[in-house]
């Protein structure tokens, strides 16, 4: 049982420790960047709009009501409006 843990934490560590590692050098060394024209995103009166850059340097915005949060994962690459009962879950 104690290894069968063992292996599942070492993969885990294996899975998470490029992406980390992807994320922070990314940032660092990524030059910098005048962001493209977007077209304007129509915003509601209870709305705002959500902006979240990758560590890939895409950038991507999105509009979410103002009571829910902006989520955004970087492994996927994915961005939605979180709930305001689990938040991003």
């Amino acid at each position: 049982m104690t290894r069968k843990l063992a292996a599942l934490a070492v993969a885990a560590a294996l899975v998470l420790t490029p992406s980390l590692g992807m994320a922070q050098s990314g940032q660092s060394k990524a030059p910098a960047q005048k962001t493209a024209q977007t077209p304007a995103l129509k915003v509601g009166k209870d709305e705002k709009v959500c902006r979240y850059r990758f560590p890939s340097g895409e950038l991507r915005t999105w509009v979410c009501k103002k009571e829910q949060p902006c989520c955004a994962w970087d492994l996927i690459s994915y961005v939605k409006c979180g709930s305001t009962i689990t938040g991003c879950l």
